[in-house]
């Protein structure tokens, strides 16, 4: 049977000054039983006896009262080193502490206790010791620093009053994590007691005397750190999940439009908090502060409840409207969690002229939530987010960025707001992409514009953000100004496509660049031959050509990119990338599951090519591109490393340069990449001004990802560029 040891402390004031995060860490109330039962440098033995049993138990849990910061505070000490002023008491405002030491309290409800749980089995657990433990903590005085006043007393509980006592604590439950995620807080272990007598008694002897020459020297000796276990604990946030159902007896779910989520939160948020001030009219000033933010403070951020809409995503035929609400209690928020769920469930809406009445039903199947990030049970966190409703950034000035340099810098402006908008949320993982757009990311959704809402959210500060971080991320991430309103929610691309394939050519086959069309149309036509099925039909993504052998009309770039690169810059070939169209071309939709394998498995089968006069080239086998490669970015900067045709011939009379600079910039618009800052940097043309071609560089607001193959020739190995900066 499972017996617990409970110890409680309550602070004298509802304010703790002690290093370090919240809670306190065990490793810090065992110090305060340690000087409370310590008399000078003695303890006693049973004392002794009872708190190294103690070290042999694992990690408590802890049950903390949700705490908010308090303002910073500076105290201007002086130092204890009078002899810097030829020991006159009168001058010691010259040696105060610079720069001046700065405190900044945790503020709680000082009724609230502080609830620390061991659990052993019979095979560990002693009656004698726990009861010690109980006594020692009678004699505890201080929990901090010296201004935190404190006391605390111990009880020995069944297994059954554990959880009891936990459910009737009104605070954050703080328990140790399985998978080594969360806070990381120290604990005592085997041989803590043995290093805190240790550290104490060389403290006694920090300064020593020794004779060098005719004058004494004093030295001083750091005393030993403490030793003790870094143990992670997790507090995860209070998750309930909500489904729009009809009122009437059939319980179906009633499609809410995704471009209203706003007016939806302000619904239910509004009527969860009048029933709540309803059945807790003393907590009116909190429910208040967590639900609608008034009078709220900094401190207040980290507590406040967040209603999230969730549009229907997941499937290419998803329609995106709203059936189901999230409700996400942060662990730190100060109103009990089941209490703000019962404040949300039954809640009823009598219905408008477009949607029919409807209750929120607690729902009972979460899938919904893997397709956000949340609890997902596909993988640890995602790299590419995008956003399904637009988030609220700062609007830029009207009429700003009518010119090329204009919308560059109006680009570069809203990057930096995706990236303060992170900041407010509390995402600190780097960044190293950012895309920015009016235009949702799926057929199904809307306009970042639709979302608008007079007085509250301007069309113009409204944008679809697509985010790639150095590491995976967890759901759910919600950015923006409009974070509590519904606004800037985002879901994670759980299957990014291979996009490009890169081989290496051997050294010893030396082909010069200039040969690189022949072997291009060399590899094109082998991987023709690998895509045959068995009628010997080539499908469209590598022939370029309807089934009927007519070229392809559709007016999108449906088919493979090839190109070669002369990585060394010695004018042979070095690598083959072989890229596919959504890769290249991103303003199509997102490719099938189908798609994305059956590229990869044609591509990657690629061993050999027989290339006619080149002979028979080898390769290594298929890689994708790592991050940083030259020819993926992410960058801000690409230039050519072949050349640029441009899409339409420049008509007579017109300037070359600037007909190629706006042929590459509708390019871009055309590829859904963002609008560059071009500039030429070398330009050859026939003797009538055809066969244009040109070197380019083209400057990007933001980091934007690879490869970039554009140009009337993309297809096979003109308009490559590659990272520069």
């Amino acid at each position: 049977m499972t017996r617990a040891l409970l110890l409680s402390v309550r602070f004298h004031d509802g304010r703790y000054h002690g290093a370090g995060d919240w809670p306190p860490a065990p490793a810090r109330l065992f110090q305060a039983l340690v000087a409370g039962a310590a008399r000078g440098a003695t303890l006693a033995d049973e004392d002794r006896s009872a708190l190294k049993w103690l070290e042999t138990l694992g990690a408590p849990v802890i049950a903390a009262p949700a705490v908010r910061r308090g303002e910073p505070c500076k105290n201007y000490v002086p130092n204890n080193d009078l002899d810097a002023v030829d020991g006159d008491p009168r001058r010691i405002g010259e040696i105060r502490t610079a720069p001046p030491k700065v405190t900044r309290p945790y503020i709680f409800d000082a009724k609230i206790p502080l609830l620390f749980i061991w659990t052993s089995d019979d095979h560990a657990y002693d009656e004698k010791h726990a009861q010690t433990i109980c006594k020692m903590a009678e004699r505890l005085y201080q929990f901090g620093r010296g201004v935190d006043m404190a006391w605390a007393w111990g009880e020995l509980l069944d297994e059954s009053e554990i959880e009891q006592r936990l459910a009737c604590h009104r605070g954050v439950v703080h328990r140790p994590s399985e998978g080594n995620t969360g806070k990381a807080l120290p604990c005592p272990q085997k041989g803590s007691l043995a290093s805190l007598e240790r550290r104490f008694a060389a403290g006694r002897s920090r300064f020593t005397w020794i004779q060098e020459g005719k004058k004494p020297q004093q030295l001083f000796s750091q005393s030993p750190k403490p030793r003790f276990a870094r143990v992670a604990y997790a507090t995860p946030p209070h998750r309930f999940l909500f489904e729009i159902r009809t009122a009437m007896s059939d319980e179906s779910f009633v499609p809410w439009p995704s471009e209203r989520v706003t007016e939806l939160v302000l619904n239910v948020r509004d009527k969860a908090a009048r029933r709540l001030k309803e059945a807790l009219p003393e907590e009116a000033g909190k429910i208040d502060r967590v639900f609608i933010g008034r009078q709220a403070t900094e401190a207040d951020k980290a507590a406040r409840v967040r209603i999230l809409p969730l549009p229907s995503i997941g499937h290419i035929h998803a329609d995106q409207e709203i059936r189901r609400v999230l409700v996400e209690i942060p662990p730190n928020c100060p109103l009990r969690a089941d209490d703000i769920a019962w404040a949300f469930s039954g809640l009823e809406n009598t219905g408008s002229a477009t949607v029919e009445p409807w209750s929120l039903v607690r729902a009972e199947g979460r899938g919904m939530l893997d397709h956000y990030g949340i609890d997902s049970r596909e993988q640890d966190g995602f790299r590419v987010w995008r956003t399904v409703t637009p988030a609220a950034l700062p609007a830029m000035r009207a009429g700003h960025g009518t010119t090329g340099a204009g919308r560059v810098a109006n680009e570069a402006k809203t990057a930096h707001a995706v990236m303060q908008a992170l900041r407010h949320a509390g995402v600190a993982t780097r960044v190293a992409s950012i895309r920015v757009q009016r235009e949702p990311f799926d057929r199904n959704g809307s306009r970042a514009e639709g979302f608008a809402m007079p007085r509250r959210f301007a069309a113009r500060g409204l944008h679809h953000v697509e985010m790639t971080f150095a590491q995976a991320v967890h759901g759910p991430l919600v950015i923006g100004n409009g974070r509590y309103l519904g606004l800037g929610l985002m879901a994670p691309q759980k299957e990014v496509a291979p996009g490009a394939l890169l081989f290496s050519v051997a050294p010893e086959t030396s082909i010069a660049m200039t040969d690189a069309p022949s072997l291009l149309r060399a590899v094109r036509r082998a991987l023709m031959a690998l895509a045959k099925d068995r009628q010997e039909r080539v499908p469209r993504l590598f022939s370029g050509h309807e089934p009927d052998g007519a070229p392809a009309g559709s007016g999108r770039h449906e088919h493979v990119f090839l190109a070669t690169d002369d990585t060394d810059g010695d004018g042979r070939i070095d690598r083959l990338i072989v890229a596919a169209p959504w890769a290249v071309d991103r303003a199509q939709q997102a490719p099938k599951r189908t798609d994305r394998a059956y590229f990869e498995g044609v591509v990657s089968s690629l061993e050999r090519v027989r290339a006619g006069r080149l002979g028979v080239v080898a390769l290594s086998s298929a890689v994708q591109p790592a991050p940083g490669d030259v020819l993926i970015g992410p960058s801000r900067l690409w230039e050519s490393r072949t050349p640029y045709r441009p899409t339409r011939h420049t008509q007579r009379g017109k300037d070359t340069v600037a007909a190629v600079t706006q042929d590459v910039i509708l390019e871009c618009g055309r590829r859904g990449i963002p609008r560059p800052e071009v500039e030429v940097l070398d330009l050859k043309s026939g003797p009538k001004g055809g066969g244009v071609a040109a070197r380019l560089c083209l400057r990007f607001a933001t980091a934007v990802d690879g490869p970039v193959m554009l140009g009337r020739d993309s297809h096979r190995g003109g308009g490559l560029f590659g990272a520069a900066g």
